[in-house]
């Protein structure tokens, strides 16, 4: 992330900001009102690098526990909280979960961690 995101996130102590001036550098225009800031930007700025890591690693709870260093259980709670701020998706939950066996499949577990599930009885982790 750019460092002046850092500096804007320090300098407001992640508390709610309303932007009241708009330049579009291109045209040399300015916009003055009161403009609310996009939804993902109002998340603190380690909730923003973590997104942002999420989407470099495709959405792959595997490669998110490889850069953090963390547990599935730990990114999949961390994603939920971070999820459960951004209130203008909506989606709808399923009742579906996906096997052990599906998400070793797709690579968000190891083989010993879908041994261990299946040894559970966990059939819909």
């Amino acid at each position: 992330m750019k460092k002046e995101w850092t500096y804007l996130a320090q300098l407001t102590g992640n508390k709610a900001i309303t932007v009241e001036k708009v330049r579009i550098d291109e045209d040399n225009v300015a916009i003055e009102g009161s403009f609310d800031l996009p939804p993902l930007s109002k998340l603190s700025f380690d909730e923003q690098v973590f997104v942002a890591v999420f989407v470099k690693c495709h959405g792959s709870i595997k490669e998110m526990e490889k850069h953090f260093g963390v547990s599935y259980p730990t990114i999949k709670n961390r994603l939920n909280r971070i999820g459960a701020q951004l209130d203008f998706v909506e989606v709808e939950e399923t009742s579906h979960k996906a096997s052990p066996l599906d998400l070793l499949e797709q690579g968000e577990l190891t083989v010993e961690e879908t041994v261990k599930l299946l040894e559970k009885g966990d059939k819909n982790a």
